[in-house]
Order: C-alpha cells, then sequence, then structure tokens
C-alpha cells in the first residue's frame, strides 16, 4: 500500500501546488480510499488522508467541511499515536488556523498552546516545528493586537530558526518580515526598517530579485515609509513592488 498510497499523495501535493483544486480533491479521495482499504478506518496513514483533505477544503473555502476532517484527523492520531505525538499537535495547529479564520480567537488560541506544548515535550525547546508553534501563535496574537505577546514569540522563533537553519535561510525573513510588521503598527520605524531590509535581502538572495515574495516586503517597506513620512522612499518601494506584481 505504502508506496501506492505514497505516489498517490505525490500527485495531490503536485495539484495542490499548481492550484488545480478539483484534480487534487480527486486524488486526495483516492489515496483515502487506498488507506482505508489497506488499513481500515483507524490507522496513522488514514488520519495523513483525512488531513490533506480537509487542507483542500479548506482552500476551496468550505470550512465547515474541512473543520470536520480536521477533528477527524486529530481524533485519529490521539487513538493511534497517543495524545503527546508531534502529529497530534499537527491536527491541533491545522484546527487553530481555521479557527482564527472563522474569527474564532479564543479557540484558536487554546490549540495553538497546546500544539506549542506538545511540540516542546516530544521535541525539544529548539526543534523547527517549536517555531512554526510559535509563529503561528504569534500571528494569531497579532491579529488580535496583543502585540507584545506576538514580538515574544516571533523572538523565540526567529532564534530557533538562526539557529537551526543559518542567518540566511528564507523560513527566517518570514519571522523577521512579521517582526517588524509588529513595530510597524507600534510606530516603532525605526525597529521596523532593519528586520524588513534584512527580510529583503534574503528573500532576494534566495528567490532574486522578481519574486512574489520580495514584492511583499518591498511592499511592506513602501508602506513604513509613507507612515514615517519618508515619501519617495515610500514610492520607490511601491513602484517596485508594482513592477513585479505586473510582470
Amino acid at each position: 500500500m505504502n508506496s501506492v498510497w505514497d505516489e498517490m499523495n505525490r500527485k495531490v501535493a503536485l495539484a495542490y501546488g499548481r492550484g488545480a483544486m478539483d484534480e487534487a480533491l480527486q486524488l486526495a479521495e483516492q489515496a483515502l480510499k487506498i488507506a482505508r482499504d489497506a488499513n481500515g478506518s483507524v490507522h496513522p496513514s488514514v488520519a495523513t488522508s483525512v488531513n490533506n483533505l480537509a487542507g483542500i477544503y479548506k482552500s476551496l473555502g468550505e470550512l465547515a467541511q474541512a473543520e470536520k476532517l480536521y477533528e477527524e484527523a486529530w481524533a485519529i492520531r490521539k487513538r493511534t499515536l497517543g495524545e503527546d505525538h508531534p502529529e497530534v499537535a499537527t491536527s491541533l495547529n491545522n484546527l487553530a488556523v481555521l479557527y482564527k479564520q472563522q474569527g474564532e480567537f479564543f479557540e484558536a488560541e487554546a490549540l495553538h498552546k497546546e500544539a506549542l506544548a506538545i511540540r516542546e515535550k516530544a521535541l525539544g525547546n529548539d526543534h523547527l516545528d517549536v517555531a512554526v508553534s510559535l509563529n503561528n501563535l504569534a500571528v494569531l496574537y497579532d491579529s488580535w493586537r496583543k502585540l507584545p505577546e506576538a514580538e515574544a514569540l516571533y523572538r523565540r522563533a526567529i532564534d530557533i530558526i538562526e539557529k537551526q537553519l543559518g542567518p540566511d535561510h528564507p523560513n527566517l525573513a518570514t519571522s523577521l518580515n512579521n517582526l517588524a510588521g509588529i513595530f510597524k503598527t507600534r510606530k516603532l520605524f525605526e525597529q521596523a526598517e532593519p528586520l524588513y531590509q534584512r527580510a529583503l535581502a534574503i528573500r532576494q538572495t534566495h528567490y532574486g530579485h522578481h519574486h512574489p515574495q520580495v514584492a511583499v516586503v518591498l511592499r511592506n517597506l513602501g508602506t513604513l515609509y509613507k507612515r514615517a513620512g519618508k515619501t519617495d522612499l515610500a514610492e520607490k518601494y511601491k513602484e517596485a513592488a508594482r513592477q513585479i506584481r505586473e510582470h
């Protein structure tokens, strides 16, 4: 089963990656059938397929169906792997992101915290998956305007990513950009600017100068300079972002 199932999951990921959601949905349902036929309804492979299917429904905007499937995957993982397994944390994280998307911040916070605690216990405080949980909880607090809490979590995530992946990894740029956004919101422009510039340099080095991820930081810098009253710089960075988006 594994080779056939793995190949089907690979096709799901490829279809999803190119935005062919109907194809991805069909393939994910086939992968789930393969897993159930081989292992029954309660097995980690079934949880993985159910989780993948949930992600596709989430992308399609069918949030109620996605929530139901995420909960099913979570229940299977708890039963088969134990409540403190890292894959249980993955299910918690997925549900938390979904709840945030629906504006259910209290529910999302509880699940993110539980996922973080599981990962810290199972993987250690410096594991990259812990950084993912820290960043996800920080994004929630950012949206919730709990900015000091978000800042502290972003800083922890940055420390882990830098330690594990080095100072120039693109994953680091995401957290740097997010932390800069905290300072921009608080009008601490002199603290935000070097973080944005560092994120920009990392993404330009990794992706090239004309990648959409580069445009994101350029646009953020443009907004920063506008708020800081630096009109010429603001227009320069906004124009650079526009040129990337239009080509």
